[in-house]
């Protein structure tokens, strides 16, 4: 849910901004909103001994950890057959879950797709969810200050990130802690209002 409304503050903004016209346009931001929280889908198939481990990952450990980007979109593949047609949304989704690991220099997974070469919506989820993972507490770590982890993305623009996304979401990041705060793992859902009505 976080990462559905952080994408959607981010892209709302990006597309106020005319940015990346005409490829994002409203559809585009309404599809990625919708299949956001599909992003991981993959990781139903990373065994719970990496998936919890309270401590850093083994590199073999990394490499099967790194597998939940095709079994995401191996997953949602074999729903799109089962359903007998391709729609916008399970390309969108497919995109997603495919491409928010690739970085914007190229030594992403799983392809090392570089710049504008990176679907758009794996570009946007690529920031949103390194977001929420800097500042939520796992078993394995604390989470950070909001402003600990704008640092860290604004200075991985144009390294790990789309510098033309970090702009936006540097001029909009004060928003983000709200929907951290309403959606915490360990609470009911109750966004602020703005959020909810949007």
């Amino acid at each position: 849910r976080r990462t559905q409304q952080f994408i959607k503050l981010l892209a709302e903004a990006a597309l106020a901004r005319r940015i990346y016209a005409p490829e994002l346009d409203a559809e585009q931001v309404d599809l990625m909103v919708k299949a956001a929280p599909l992003h991981d889908i993959g990781k139903i198939g990373i065994p719970d001994s990496i998936l919890r481990k309270p401590g850093k990952l083994t590199a073999d450990e990394f490499e099967v950890m790194k597998t939940h980007t095709e079994m995401g979109r191996a997953a949602l593949e074999s729903a799109e057959k089962r359903l007998g047609e391709r729609t916008p949304f399970s390309a969108m989704a497919q995109a997603i879950a495919y491409s928010h690991h690739e970085r914007w220099d190229g030594s992403g997974y799983p392809l090392g797709l570089k710049g504008t070469d990176i679907p758009l919506a794996g570009r946007f989820m690529a920031i949103v969810d390194v977001y929420d993972a800097l500042v939520s507490e796992r078993v394995y770590k604390k989470g950070m200050s909001h402003a600990e982890a704008v640092a860290i993305i604004a200075a991985q623009s144009g390294r790990h990130f789309d510098p033309k996304l970090v702009e936006v979401f540097l001029e909009i990041e004060h928003e983000f802690p709200d929907v951290s705060r309403f959606l915490r793992d360990d609470a009911e859902v109750n966004l602020p209002r703005a959020a909810a009505a949007s």
